[in-house]
């Protein structure tokens, strides 16, 4: 018998392939890249990143020496961004040995080097998004438990259930029935493309604390609209931190 496969949607470090949708790169309002199809490569496999044609490119470019190698792109050089008087220093990359021809002559620009993305005309969070991720809410009946210590934490008939592809299945809880006053909020944030900005909390239960084990989307993107103003535990934390679904304990670190 084949095994089952667990996450067949590994994307494969090298993949390259034309985008469909437009894609722009602006620096205060500056565009330095603006293209209808970029191409999205895959230096890993988690997300793509935008390669731009130099016809694509509105800013000047000014080489600026080598850059770093890629184990899969080969060596690189690295150019700066030059906007007017302004100029964004080594924001340009090129792999001139690159395995596929269409990207030998294309550039790529550091994501924190601009302030704005857009795919079409909507912000894109983080970093490229990869057109293989698809994420879906789902309002269940299961019973879901949260148990820190002994003391039950959260229980619920009424999860939202959040898939995301290549991901375990997060549960998600309304606030009404967590104990809140357990939680207590950190300073810690996480950007997602496809969800949008966490805030978290810590949970604590008698002499047990848990740190940044539980977050949440107040305002989240258009595929996550489903979760927002839910909470979410995070049991892989800490092996103090259970979380049962229908009896059943997942998440174990």
């Amino acid at each position: 018998m084949t095994d089952i496969v667990q996450n067949p949607f590994v994307i494969q470090p090298g993949t390259v392939q034309r985008g469909l949708t437009r894609i722009r790169a602006l620096s205060e309002g500056d565009v330095v890249a603006d293209a209808a199809a970029p191409l999205l490569v895959w230096e890993y496999s988690y997300a793509p990143r935008y390669f731009f044609a130099p016809e694509n490119v509105r800013a000047e470019l000014r080489p600026a020496g080598e850059g770093e190698r890629s184990g899969v792109l080969g060596p690189s050089e690295v150019f700066d961004v030059v906007l007017g008087d302004r100029v964004l220093r080594r924001a340009a990359q090129r792999f001139p040995q690159a395995p596929t021809q269409d990207m030998r002559g294309a550039y790529t620009l550091t994501w924190t080097a601009m302030d704005t993305w857009l795919e079409e005309d909507e912000v894109i969070h983080f970093h490229a998004r990869s057109p293989y991720v698809r994420v879906d809410t789902l309002h269940s009946s299961r019973h879901v438990r949260v148990v820190l210590g002994g003391e039950v934490v959260a229980e619920s008939h009424r999860p939202v259930i959040l898939t995301e592809t290549g991901l375990v299945p997060r549960f998600y809880l309304p606030r009404v029935d967590v104990r809140m006053d357990l939680l207590s909020p950190t300073d810690a944030v996480s950007y997602c493309p496809y969800k949008g900005t966490a805030r978290y909390w810590s949970v604590t239960a008698g002499d047990l604390k848990v740190h940044d084990a539980v977050w949440g989307y107040e305002t989240p993107l258009r595929e996550a609209a489903g979760v927002a103003g839910l909470v979410c535990f995070w049991p892989e934390k800490s092996a103090e931190l259970e979380v049962w679904v229908d009896g059943e304990r997942i998440g174990q670190p």
